[in-house]
């Protein structure tokens, strides 16, 4: 007999599945029907081009209606991956970001670790005509490459959703199980929420820019992405973000009062 709580509790940490402006109704209908197959229900969709929702996605879902019909809607990839501690991208070109690039065998696997841990992860899937932008992209933790043919590498957004699925339920079944969950990790060692992260990314940037750190307009860009790269890279906890944002706040406490108090020096 299968205890219903359990399942209910595996399936609000299985990895959302994060659509980035999709363009057709019909790719969103074949990627519902693929988490479906394959165990997946949060869908989230960041701006459909068609809006929704779309009878051409409920129509080529093939009965996938639990998965369309609780699909969530953003108006950004920032708003889709607020509640989430850890990201891949997907995406089949070189880039020139500091990033891990797995495989998805790998990622999946790394993903059923957090799983059972009780950690809410996703998968962040690009438009069909050119994929991610790289702004969206630095949301992510680490990006997934898929091992195509080079001369004809590209992907039907549905198609990278059913290879991910499927590596999904595939790292269940490895050790005869579909899915358990370890004793979830003290609160102190949880990674941080997206959102939180996001929330420390523009305190430090506002701070910086009053500093005069991004006086040179031209590599402001690039320098608030390698930042931002950097801390993505570490892990952080909350409780780390929460530290990282007091020393911010302590020093624009400490410029203020030089403000205050011109004829001093440090």
């Amino acid at each position: 007999m299968i205890d219903e709580t359990s399942v209910t509790v595996a399936e609000d940490y299985s990895p959302a599945i994060i659509l980035v402006e999709p363009q057709m109704g019909e790719n969103i209908g074949a990627a519902a029907r693929a988490m479906a197959n394959f165990g997946l229900t949060d869908l989230r969709l960041v701006a459909p081009r068609d809006g929704w929702p779309n009878e051409r996605a409920i129509a080529s879902a093939s009965r996938a209606d639990h998965v369309i019909s609780g699909a969530q809607v953003f108006d950004t990839a920032e708003q889709a991956v607020a509640d989430l501690v850890f990201v891949y991208a997907t995406t089949a070109r070189n880039r020139d970001i500091p990033k891990a690039v797995r495989g998805p065998q790998f990622a999946a696997r790394h993903l059923r670790k957090r799983f059972d841990a009780g950690q809410k992860t996703g998968l962040l899937f690009g438009r069909e005509r050119w994929g991610l932008v790289n702004e969206e992209i630095n949301l992510a933790d680490e990006l997934v490459t898929f091992p195509v043919n080079p001369a004809f590498a590209s992907l039907n957004i549905a198609q990278a959703v059913l290879l991910m699925a499927y590596e999904w339920m595939s790292s269940g079944m490895a050790e005869g199980r579909l899915s358990t969950r370890n004793p979830i990790q003290p609160l102190d060692n949880q990674p941080s929420e997206k959102a939180h992260l996001i929330g420390f990314f523009e305190h430090l940037e506002t701070a910086l820019d009053e500093a005069g750190y991004f006086k040179e307009r031209e590599l402001r860009t690039s320098k608030r992405e390698k930042l931002r790269a950097l801390f993505q890279r570490a892990g952080l906890t909350r409780h780390e973000v929460d530290a990282l944002r007091g020393v911010v706040s302590a020093l624009e406490r400490r410029y203020e009062r030089q403000a205050e108090t011109p004829g001093q020096k440090d």
